[in-house]
């Protein structure tokens, strides 16, 4: 079933009643009461679910090509690190980017080139007119993942701006957990908090006025004050490495690293 099919068929009120469950929205949130407290009914009924996570997965990405060109990663690396950002595809073979926080809770996914699950859902479901959704780092559920034993409590965490840059730069670097901020107006102090108490790096894009990193040398400032146990660093690797072409372009590390291969 892909994505658009399966929102189609979502209707929350009928599909809450099949479940056993009136479903309402209270105040901007979507609650589920049992309509027969003394029947078992399912715990995973939001929006977005993993049902509609499962509904579009996919593993193959044209972003990974020229790194799998350059035999820099394997097609093994890319179906497991798709599979480890639950990556999925439209129809048409948009990439879906799905928000998952630190409590493995979907809240959201950015549908290339710039839609949103949220606007989706919002346009069909009258249920869901007065729902807020939230957003956090792409890549945040990460902090709970554990791969062949390896504990990632101790893993740096590298922050950039694009998901595809997240997501392949996962591939190349294991050793770091990538994580994105997918767009400059969602970029907000508050989604560092799930971060207290680690390493992490921000990776800005470059530009021709070294606006882009001034930007984040102050915004990390802001971010320090309001948790001062996050250790955070801005890079400068493409302030200082990149050439004046490559800076009128805006690239990002991934351009960076893919243009010097």
């Amino acid at each position: 079933m892909t994505l658009k099919e399966f929102i189609a068929k979502t209707s929350l009120k009928t599909a809450g009643q099949r479940a056993g469950l009136d479903v309402r929205m209270v105040e901007g949130r979507l609650e589920c009461t049992p309509i027969n407290p003394d029947e078992p009914h399912p715990a995973d009924f939001i929006i977005p679910s993993m049902s509609m996570i499962n509904a579009c997965r996919a593993d193959d990405f044209d972003f990974f090509q020229p790194f799998l060109d350059a035999g820099r990663i394997t097609v093994e690396d890319m179906h497991r690190t798709a599979a480890r950002y639950h990556l999925g595809k439209t129809k048409s073979g948009q990439p879906i980017y799905w928000m998952i926080d630190d409590m493995l809770d979907p809240l959201d996914a950015h549908i290339m080139p710039d839609t949103w699950i949220s606007t989706l859902l919002k346009a069909r479901e009258p249920l869901l007119q007065y729902w807020r959704p939230t957003h956090c780092l792409f890549g945040l559920h990460l902090l709970c993942y554990t791969e062949s034993a390896r504990s990632v409590f101790d893993a740096p965490i590298c922050i950039v701006e694009s998901e595809a840059s997240a997501v392949v730069l996962s591939a190349l670097f294991p050793q770091c957990l990538w994580m994105a901020y997918a767009r400059m107006p969602l970029l907000d102090v508050s989604l560092f908090a799930p971060l207290q108490d680690r390493t992490v790096t921000i990776y800005p894009c470059t530009d021709d006025t070294a606006a882009n990193y001034d930007f984040f040398k102050d915004f990390a400032q802001h971010v320090r004050r309001r948790y001062p146990s996050i250790t955070l660093e801005i890079d400068n690797t493409l302030e200082s490495n990149a050439t004046d072409n490559q800076k009128a372009r805006c690239i990002d590390l991934l351009d960076f690293l893919r243009e010097a291969t």
